[in-house]
């Protein structure tokens, strides 16, 4: 099998946008794929393990041939003709394993046999997990602007309509905040770091995110960038309170009944929209005592059945005192507790998205001049 063509761990593969197949066991590709990949397996999760434990009992050579009994006959024919299926569909994709090794090799022989010469990534998954959280790490080293503001100030809307903001809740699939839980599963950390990854490569200059903790929902923002987000600039976005109340009734209530109703349909998504609400309320036990959530909750209960008569608007009555009661004082004990923050604007939305489109092209211009030669 020496002769099968390999291409090199290249970031451009996922900037190509081509697919990618990952011949590794499901349990594998859960943890974490690469961005575009469809997890077609040489062996399943038992027979994996299977293999895996003859490997440590008697070595490579037996463990070898315990797969080959194992993905043999039918089981092998319905496996080479998914991937056949594939590659049909796209004629451009390429094969992968963890380390490129032996299971991309047996993919590729036996795809070759059937008819279709397709390469793997040479050093596999491992070497461009390596080269996408390398990609993060650069990122830290850019000029980097950070955008905050009380909740419901559309801060996440303004990233997005910069071609050089990074969406770190896109990412993770969540809104960052107790009721940010997006319907669709989260992705893994690892899924979320590649996630990241692929985003950067299409932002080489300056980059603009949104204020957040470490944790956004289950995922972790990697730590150099993290830091390097900590100790850069800021803009703070000002908004009215009913400018805001109207932006989180369209974030918790509206977006997400249109997921959940697109998802679920009707009955099975108010049903599961209603206890995510529910519960995301009831984990702030702590933060807001058990009287003012009872308060909340009897509003919130409320709120769900003039719902269900048409009154979507009803939910401002829990809304409202959640912002006031809870979000902001926490968002101003923040402030208070890093007095070192330098915010370079603060400002409405259209004044803030202005600013960090001037601090954008400052950073550029100044970024382009370092780089020409004296």
């Amino acid at each position: 099998m020496s002769d099968l063509p390999l291409v090199e761990p290249d970031l451009a593969l996922l900037g190509e946008g081509r697919v990618l197949i990952d011949v590794r066991a499901p349990v594998e590709f859960a943890q974490g794929g690469l961005p575009g990949a469809v997890n077609l397996p040489l062996m399943d999760d038992e027979e994996r393990r299977r293999v895996g434990i003859e490997y440590k009992r008697r070595g490579q050579q037996a463990a070898i041939a315990l797969g080959e009994r194992l993905v043999s006959g039918g089981i092998k024919a319905s496996r080479v003709a998914a991937w056949v299926r594939l590659l049909e569909a796209h004629p451009d994709a390429i094969v992968y394993c963890f380390r490129g090794g032996l299971r991309s090799q047996i993919a590729q022989q036996w795809i070759r046999e059937a008819g279709i010469t397709r390469p793997r990534i040479r050093g596999g998954w491992k070497a461009m997990r390596q080269a996408l959280c390398a990609r993060i790490d650069a990122a830290a080293e850019q000029p980097l602007l950070v955008v905050g503001g009380l909740t419901g100030c559309a801060k996440t809307a303004l990233i997005r309509r910069l071609p050089n903001g990074l969406d770190l809740e896109g990412c993770a699939r969540h809104k960052g905040s107790a009721f940010g839980r997006h319907p669709l599963p989260a992705p893994s950390q690892i899924d979320f770091e590649h996630a990241v990854g692929q985003r950067l490569l299409d932002l080489p200059g300056p980059l603009v995110v949104e204020d957040e903790s470490r944790h956004i929902g289950a995922a972790n923002v990697p730590l150099e960038l993290w830091h390097a987000m900590e100790q850069a600039p800021r803009l703070r976005v000002e908004m009215p309170l009913d400018w805001r109340l109207a932006q989180i009734h369209k974030d918790y209530i509206d977006d997400l009944w249109e997921v959940y109703r697109q998802q679920c349909g009707e009955w099975l998504g108010w049903a599961l929209m209603r206890r995510q609400l529910s519960s995301s309320l009831a984990r702030l036990r702590k933060r807001l005592g058990s009287a003012r959530l009872a308060r909340l909750q009897r509003l919130q209960q409320l709120a769900f059945r003039e719902h269900e008569r048409g009154n979507r608007q009803a939910h401002e009555a829990w809304l409202a005192p959640l912002l006031t009661e809870y979000y902001d004082p926490m968002y101003r004990y923040q402030l208070e507790k890093h007095p070192e923050q330098r915010f370079l604007h603060v400002g409405d939305w259209e004044s803030c998205l202005e600013a960090a489109r001037a601090w954008s092209a400052d950073a550029a211009h100044s970024a382009s001049q370092v780089k020409q030669p004296a």
